[in-house]
């Protein structure tokens, strides 16, 4: 497999940037006009690779005969609507790594949002998957947001191997979102922290993303009133108990000074697509000899699903809004005349909230129990080997990794795993324990991804350098969360297809447009835009393949029909 270590050049070239395009505090917005249908001669100008994070397959099922305004133009492309995060730890980070690599997390090192490190000599075990380790400060809650951690190489960063004049550009509504799809050699790269965008240590903000800071400004210092709720929304308005929580008919009213409010909203998408496009203003994407890359990671979908759930108004609210956000973020590119090709897919998906489950027909679902934590099985197997029970077991949350104790004997760590699986399975919310040697020993997974085994999801989940001594895969229908709580009562991160399979879509004007209902992978998106505008990369780079985006005779690809 071809690896480069990560890469150190860095480029900023600072233009002057455009009026911004699309209004922060929009309610209603008519849907983007037919795009004319004449195909453009050549390869591309400028790949546009989106990731709705938390966009789910069966929740864009659900919403697509609503959409009128992106969703709509991506939907005569090509459509994969049940494509596959195909990996066991469905989370942000290792989702988001696969899709612009072409690598599973097993390759680019992300094998989940964070992870256990005992070697860890500064602050906290729990290494955070786009943490800088070796620049934390004593005393510090913050971290230093780096690509240290990818091993593999984006499709950006190919591209400017190929020809250094080619632009990679990053923007999202999350370091890690931006982080793994830009990569390490990265012309611009922008998230939302806190009440702005901010960008890499060391780095100054570009005048575009000054200019969004400060219309962000403007809006939170004044608030804005509810989004319309959209009649099909109705039937889900109503308010749902979820421990102390009550959520299902929330409508995004910003109170003044809330950058909260901000960032669990429709409005954060809508002003990372305005930031992106005065980023192709200011870098002047498209226009140049050879093809650039923007990436644009949208957030508010997930934080609105661990939030609120993913059954409620907020969430039919939030993708209303999304879907006249992209109509319109593809409307501004029209009108530049650029010569553009998307992908939109996500990290990954989503499961609601199992007390309004309950209600819908799905009574075998529950939060799991606490019982399954490391802190309950250091303390049963501390006290059965008289060992000291704090930190025997690690983890980071009820479900995925567990590391046991650096300084265990290796017989003693073995007895230790098969007690703890043990243990484990008595539990009913546990579906199965895979020790690192079980995993390690499976063989990388080949098909169709929705016939894995589970041990094959972790397969493709397990790297030796950031993976746990065992993984516990809770019963499907079990949420990781043991208590609902504010902004945190439904999530993902299990190896169920509700949280693996996800949409793809490509869309180029003038391209013969399909549907192919069969599982194929993000990791087949890098190969697939690589090939799009001739790009050549070495054999045996990508764990994905390429998928021909012709409906027609011809073959993008390259390979003769």
């Amino acid at each position: 497999m071809f690896r480069v270590k990560a890469l150190t050049r860095y480029a900023a070239v600072l233009l002057a940037c455009a009026a911004p395009i699309l209004p922060l505090a929009a309610q209603e917005v008519s849907p983007a006009p037919a795009v004319s249908q004449q195909v453009p001669a050549g390869a591309p100008k400028l790949l546009v690779a989106i990731s709705i994070d938390q966009f789910s397959a069966d929740i864009f099922a659900q919403y697509r005969q609503h959409f009128t305004g992106g969703f709509v133009r991506l939907t005569q492309g090509a459509v994969f609507p049940a494509g596959y995060q195909s990996h066991a730890a469905t989370e942000t980070c290792p989702g988001h790594s696969t899709i612009l690599t072409g690598n599973r997390p097993a390759h680019t090192g992300i094998i989940a949002n964070s992870w256990i490190d005992q070697t860890v000599t500064t602050g906290p075990k729990v290494v955070y998957c786009a943490e800088d380790v070796s620049k934390r400060t004593a005393g510090s809650r913050d971290y230093v947001a780096s690509p240290v951690h990818l091993l593999v190489p984006t499709l950006g960063e190919w591209m400017k191997k190929a020809n250094p004049a080619a632009r990679n550009i990053a923007v999202s509504g999350k370091d890690r979102g931006a982080l793994m799809m830009g990569g390490h050699d990265i012309d611009q790269v922008y998230w939302w922290k806190g009440k702005q965008f901010v960008t890499l240590a060391g780095r100054q903000l570009g005048p575009t993303a000054v200019a969004q800071n400060a219309e962000i400004d403007r809006l939170l210092a004044k608030g804005a009133g509810e989004f319309p709720l959209p009649a099909y929304c109705r039937r889900a308005d109503r308010a749902v108990q979820a421990g102390d929580v009550s959520v299902g008919n929330g409508h995004f009213a910003l109170k003044a000074g809330e950058p909260e409010q901000f960032r669990v909203s429709p409005r954060l998408d809508r002003a990372t697509l305005d930031l992106a496009v005065k980023l192709v203003d200011e870098q002047k994407l498209g226009r140049n000899t050879v093809p650039d890359l923007l990436a644009v990671s949208l957030s508010a979908t997930d934080y609105v699903g661990h939030a609120t759930g993913t059954e409620g108004a907020e969430m039919c609210i939030q993708l209303t809004q999304l879907d006249l956000a992209l109509g319109d973020f593809f409307a501004s590119l029209d009108k530049r005349g650029i010569d553009y090709a998307v992908v939109l897919t996500a990290d990954h998906g989503g499961f609601d909230i199992p007390e309004r489950l309950h209600e819908q027909g799905l009574e075998k679902t529950s939060r799991v129990g606490p019982e399954v934590s490391a802190e309950a099985l250091s303390a049963t197997l501390g006290k059965r080997y008289g060992l000291e029970p704090k930190s025997l077991i690690l983890s980071d949350g009820p479900a995925g990794d567990y590391w046991l104790r650096k300084d265990l004997d290796i017989g003693l760590k073995g007895k230790i795993i098969d007690d703890a699986s043990a243990i484990l399975m008595t539990s009913p919310f546990v579906e199965k324990v895979l020790s690192a040697a079980e995993i390690a020993a499976t063989p990388m997974p080949q098909g169709s991804p929705e016939t894995w085994t589970l041990a094959e999801r972790a397969r493709a989940s397990y790297n030796p350098l950031h993976s746990g001594d065992f993984v516990v895969m809770l019963k499907r229908g079990v949420v990781a969360i043991p208590q609902a709580r504010k902004g945190y009562v439904a999530t993902h991160g299990s190896p169920w297809d509700y949280d693996r399979r996800v949409p793809i879509l490509f869309w180029r004007k003038g391209m013969t447009g399909f549907e192919q209902p069969s599982g194929v992978e993000t990791v087949d998106i890098a190969p697939s835009l690589a090939a799009l505008i001739g790009l050549k990369i070495p054999q045996g780079a990508f764990d994905g393949r390429c998928l021909d985006l012709d409906g027609g005779v011809g073959n993008t690809c390259g390979v003769v029909k």
